[in-house]
């Protein structure tokens, strides 16, 4: 695991990664800056600070849609991450899947 600062649109979170996240949070590629949003939804016990606050941030869900957004691929949660002191929005994650 790793520890990394990953970018919101509204703020950052520290969290541990894997290696194979660390890789995908990456927008480009010889860039050392990661994103949130390129990642699905993070599990919050691998948070470790957001903003200036201790600990993860909560998870409000937006919509469980469950609809075709492109060929092959079905949205299936929509969400975003916020902060539990201040309720400030940090980012926001979408979860897909690939239909068969």
């Amino acid at each position: 695991m790793t520890e990394i600062q990953l970018e919101g649109s509204g703020g950052w979170v520290k969290a541990d990664l894997t290696d194979e996240q660390v890789k995908e949070s990456k927008l480009v590629p010889n860039m050392e800056k990661y994103f949130l949003g390129k990642l699905e939804k993070l599990d919050t016990t691998k948070m470790i600070k957001h903003l200036e606050f201790e600990g993860p941030t909560q998870i409000q869900i937006e919509e469980k849609p469950n609809e075709a957004v492109a060929d092959g691929l079905i949205l299936i949660e929509r969400g975003q991450y916020t902060c539990h002191q201040c309720n400030s929005i940090i980012g926001e994650y979408r979860v897909f899947k690939k239909s068969e």
